[in-house]
């Protein structure tokens, strides 16, 4: 997943529980986290802790297998 600050005013993107914290984002910034595990990630900007989210991350299903 990738955030991209499009405010004038900086942002962060951190994880409630921790599994991730980007930098402080200024304006066009981007700051990218790969999920490797199911689940709901809860996420906030530290600087405006008011700014929350989250991000379900789903198991894969079906098959990939060449038929």
């Amino acid at each position: 997943m990738t955030w991209s600050n499009e405010d004038d005013v900086p942002h962060t993107v951190a994880s409630s529980g921790k599994a991730f914290k980007s930098k402080a984002l200024d304006t066009s910034d981007k700051f990218s986290f790969t999920f490797t595990t199911p689940g709901t990630y809860d996420y906030f900007c530290s600087v405006h802790p008011h700014m929350t989210g989250a991000v379900v991350v789903e198991a894969a299903t079906g098959s990939n297998a060449a038929q």
